[in-house]
Parts: C-alpha cells; sequence; structure tokens
C-alpha cells in the first residue's frame, strides 16, 4: 500500500484529564491508555474556539479562528459554500474514499463537507429540529435505524427527558446495541466490510457522546455511581462572577448544582467515555479482521471538553482547562513512523486546527493554500511548534462578552472584551487554575507581556479591539454570519 488509511475518531464534549493515561485514577479507558502509550500522547493539545460548530471548523479547514472567522456557535451558516475545501475534500481528490459517520453539525444538514458519503448522528440540532418539528429520520440516520428496529415510528433519540445540555443523566433505557455510541461503531465497521479495496481510505468516526444527554449503558451508570469523586478545584476568583450565577438550573453554564447532582453527571460523563473506549477495542479488531491494523493510522481527538463543575462552571466555550484542553492521541504503525519521532507524551501546545496539515503530511498530499495549522510530527522530535496559542469565544453566560486567552509555554492570560477584566495563571505551578495572579505586584511584568501577545493577535479584528497599541473593552462583538458575508464566503 502506497498511502496509508486514515481513521480520525472525534468525540464531543471529552475533557483532556477523562482519560488513564493522563494519570486520572477514577476512571477506567484502557484501550484508549493503549493507543496513548503506544503512540503520541499530545498532552497540551486545545481547542481554540471550545464548542461545536467553530471547533469542527477548525479541524475540517486547518484554519485559525482568525482565518475561518467563527469565534462562537452558531447554526445555520453554510459550510460547504463557506469553507469549500476541508482536510476530506483534500483526500479525495488525492485519491481517498472519503466517509464520515456519526456528529458533523453543519449546514444546511446532509451537506458532505467533502465526503464521499456520510451517515449522520448530529444529536440535538435546535434548528434542524424546529424546521422538523421533532427529529427527523431524513436528516438523521441514527433515528431512521432507531425507529426501524423498535418498530416504533415515533421513537426519538431525545425521549428520556434528561436534556441535550442539562445536568441530569440517568442509564440508557433500550438495549446496547441501539445506543446511538454503538451505532457509530457498527455503521463505521460496516463501512471497513463495505471499502474500496483498491484505494486508501479516510473514515471520521464521529461520537456524538460524551455530550449530554448523559445515558450510558446501565451496567456503566450502576459501576460509576458507586465511585467516590474527588472534590471540585474552585478557584479564588470566582466570586467575580457572582451577577452571573444561575444556581441549580438544569442548563446553566454557570451556577452551583446539588453535590448529588454533579456525582450523578460524572457518574453518567464517565460511564459514556468509557463505553466509547470500548468500541476502540472493537475497531482493532476490525482492523486486524482486515488485516489492516498495520497500513492504518489512529488519531483519537475531542472538539472540546466540558467544566463538569470545576469553578462551578458546566458544559464549555471558555478558555478555561476543563473546556478548552483537549484529548489527542495519534497511533501510527510502525512502519509508517518516517517522519515521527520516538512514541509517547509530547508536550507541545498544538490546536485542533494542526490535524489537517498533520493527517495530510502523513498521506503524502500537499496542504491547501491558506491553512495555518502546523504539521505535528515536527513536535514529535523537537517538542516545538509554537510559542504561544490564541483562542477564543463568545460568551454568554458571563455577560456579553467575548473572553480572549494566551497559552504560552507557562502561563495562561484572559482578556474579558466586555469590561476588560483580566487573570493570568501560572499552569505550571496550578494546573487547576485556582489562583488568579493578575493583581499581584510580582507577576505585572509577566502579565504585561502577555497583554502584549495578545494585542499583536487582535491588532487588525473589525471589531477594534486594539487602538494605539492598546486593548480597548466594550467594543462591539462581530458575528459570525457578518464576518462570512464581509469576507465574501456566502
Amino acid at each position: 500500500m502506497d498511502r496509508p488509511n486514515i481513521i480520525l475518531v472525534c468525540v464531543d464534549e471529552m475533557r483532556a484529564d477523562a482519560l488513564g493515561a493522563a494519570g486520572n485514577e477514577h476512571i477506567d479507558t484502557p484501550n484508549l491508555d493503549d493507543l496513548a502509550r503506544d503512540g503520541y500522547h499530545f498532552t497540551r493539545a486545545y481547542s481554540a474556539t471550545p464548542t461545536c460548530v467553530p471547533a469542527r471548523v477548525a479541524m475540517f479547514t486547518g484554519k485559525s479562528p482568525a482565518q475561518h472567522g467563527r469565534y462562537g456557535y452558531r447554526e445555520g451558516i453554510s459550510f460547504p459554500d463557506a469553507y469549500p475545501v476541508t482536510l476530506q475534500s483534500t483526500l479525495r481528490e488525492a485519491g481517498y474514499q472519503t466517509y464520515g459517520v456519526g456528529k458533523m453539525h453543519v449546514f444546511p444538514d446532509r451537506a458532505r463537507c467533502g465526503f464521499d458519503e456520510v451517515l449522520l448522528h448530529d444529536g440535538f440540532l435546535h434548528a434542524s429540529r424546529r424546521l422538523s418539528r421533532g427529529p427527523s429520520a431524513a436528516i438523521d440516520d441514527y433515528v431512521d435505524f432507531l425507529r426501524r428496529e423498535t418498530g416504533d415510528p415515533r421513537a426519538d433519540y431525545q425521549e428520556t427527558g434528561i436534556g441535550c445540555n442539562a445536568m441530569t443523566a440517568r442509564p440508557c433505557e433500550r438495549e446496547e446495541r441501539l445506543h446511538p455510541t454503538r451505532w457509530v461503531a457498527d455503521e463505521s465497521f460496516r463501512f471497513l466490510q463495505r471499502r474500496d479495496p483498491s484505494r486508501p481510505f479516510f473514515l471520521y468516526m464521529s461520537f456524538h457522546r460524551p455530550h449530554a444527554p448523559f445515558d450510558p449503558p446501565g451496567w456503566l451508570w450502576d459501576k460509576y455511581r458507586g465511585r467516590e469523586f474527588p472534590p471540585r478545584p474552585v478557584g479564588d476568583w470566582v466570586s467575580r462572577f457572582d451577577e452571573h450565577r444561575e444556581d441549580y438550573a438544569s442548563e446553566a453554564e454557570f451556577g452551583a448544582q446539588k453535590e448529588t447532582t454533579h456525582q450523578q453527571v460524572k457518574a453518567g460523563y464517565y460511564g459514556s467515555i468509557e463505553f466509547i473506549d470500548l468500541q476502540l477495542n472493537r475497531l482493532r479488531e476490525q482492523l486486524s479482521d482486515h488485516d489492516l491494523l498495520q497500513d492504518t493510522v489512529i488519531v483519537f481527538v475531542s472538539d472540546h471538553g466540558d467544566m463538569m463543575g470545576d469553578h462551578d462552571m458546566y458544559r464549555k466555550s471558555v478558555g478555561y482547562e476543563g473546556s478548552a484542553r483537549v484529548p489527542l492521541v495519534v497511533h501510527v504503525p510502525p512502519r509508517l513512523r518516517d517522519g515521527w519521532g520516538e512514541p509517547g507524551q509530547v508536550e507541545a501546545i498544538v490546536e485542533l486546527r494542526d490535524l489537517m496539515p498533520t493527517v495530510l503530511g502523513v498521506a503524502g498530499v500537499e496542504v491547501p493554500e491558506g491553512v495555518d495549522g502546523m504539521d505535528l510530527r515536527a513536535a514529535t522530535s523537537d517538542g516545538a511548534v509554537r510559542e504561544h496559542l490564541h483562542g477564543e469565544h463568545l460568551i454568554g453566560s458571563l455577560g456579553r462578552h467575548s473572553m480572549q486567552w494566551i497559552r504560552s509555554q507557562r502561563y495562561k492570560y484572559v482578556w474579558f472584551s466586555g469590561d476588560g477584566h483580566e487573570q493570568l495563571f501560572d499552569l505550571e505551578a496550578d494546573p487547576q487554575e485556582l489562583q488568579d495572579l493578575a493583581t499581584e505586584p510580582q507577576h505585572a511584568q509577566e502579565l504585561a507581556r502577555h497583554r502584549e501577545i495578545l494585542v499583536r493577535e487582535l491588532r487588525d479584528r473589525e471589531e477594534g479591539f486594539v487602538d494605539s497599541g492598546a486593548l480597548v473593552p466594550g467594543r462591539v462583538l462581530q458575528s459570525e454570519a457578518s464576518w462570512v458575508r464581509e469576507h465574501a464566503l456566502l
């Protein structure tokens, strides 16, 4: 085989620390741990725009937010019109058979975005459900499967009542083979059986979980309900946002939850991750059965994390570690390791946009013009990719801010565009971001250095975040739709 097969396993909302290989003793992920142990485990990987839509734009296009223009969560912007060149379209033009299963989260529904074919389960897409007045088998292939298998023409993946973004959890009421996680794996394996054997393939195996609803199979729910989890980290700065709290609201992004609620959500979250881990073992067995194991590169990543109660925050979109840092593991068979260093942990600061140039490099395909991600193979030998990473997101739950952040080799600097509030964390000494150093005189020089980095990143932005070399709070935020229009992408 001249070119390797490539499988990109993408999960939704998994934190970087939610696996055993990251030192987490409270979750069992033996198969992912094996991939990390025998492959390249990038321990400082980030989602620069940590919600579903912009994160997937970064993965598919290889571009930073400054290049792709998606600064927040918004459905309804045409993906193929705005981004005609994608990872999968580039591979397809190079002769790969490209196939996507599971979550795409693009508009319009069923847009292939460069794949030869897609089978979809996106979970709860608000715009789509409103247009369809409920779940639609025409745009969600899992719904069609569920209705055929159960014989219930009204079957709905959302009928458990626990909510698509809610801090509630319960075991799955259906048998394991009907769970959407199992469906994504089964349909991916069906592709492996029916693929074109004369061409290399790119398989996008995209799980909706561990995103809510937190509904693992019953045996996994029981397993993690019986475990005790460590106390949640709560920083000394959390009271700064008291006016935005929505304590005990089921879908609140910022606010306290009852400890019993937190424990059951954590159980559902961890159980959902272990269920995905089991599918990784099935994947490797399928590759072995088809004699593909030594010819296939497996990449495992998440689009973003989940705060899971850290600092009284839940869900995602913020630049703090629980939300923005993601697991990234690249497993490369020995015969395909030309250009790679020795397997093991890689501490370079990397980002989702780096996946496109890395995968194309592995495939021996030229990277399209405009991609500003970096090929991660270099990071496995010399450890250097970038000195810092710029991330951002529109934050409705903490006031009408754009949350801007810089992740440098040691520190994280945060700036809220609405009121100009700043934070500084020493991630080497304080990885849980418990202590805000921004007001401490001994860190003033470090604060100023990171502020200048952000000034350089935002200097040319339409919002006018920078004026006369200084950050300017209170600017009107640019909408994603207007950015796309102004840059002639629609």
